[in-house]
């Protein structure tokens, strides 16, 4: 039953990293957006990403790797784009720090999976 609530966790970045590569220069120019480089290479990583460590949580195969790797791009990818502490107090920063707060919360929840995927393992004989 656990499959469901971790599909639900892994939903954006599997639809992030579908429509990434099917639209592979949709995703580069989002890396140049940002000012990454070499853009070509990060946006292959990022769709490596995205889809390689939702396929570790939802198979449970290093699933807490998986929660690990999803956590810790969520905050990098939130500093990144969601700066909402340099807009002006605008309706456009309320949205950007409501998004930054959700995905904070997001890479909680990838935590507390890591943490429940290796406590199971230690208990196991």
């Amino acid at each position: 039953m656990r499959f469901v609530p971790y599909l639900g966790l892994c939903a954006a970045y599997l639809q992030g990293g579908l429509a990434e590569l099917g639209d592979f220069p949709r995703a580069v120019a989002e890396m140049n957006h940002f000012g990454l480089a070499p853009v070509r290479l990060f946006a292959e990583q990022t769709i490596a990403l995205e889809l390689g460590a939702s396929a570790k949580v939802l198979s449970g195969w290093w699933r807490w790797f998986g929660a690990v790797t999803l956590s810790c791009f969520t905050l990098l990818a939130a500093l990144l784009a969601l700066r909402f502490w340099k807009l002006p107090a605008c309706a456009e920063r309320f949205m950007a720090a409501n998004a930054f707060f959700e995905r904070l919360g997001l890479a909680g929840g990838f935590l507390r999976v890591a943490w429940l995927d290796l406590n199971e393992r230690r208990s196991l004989p």
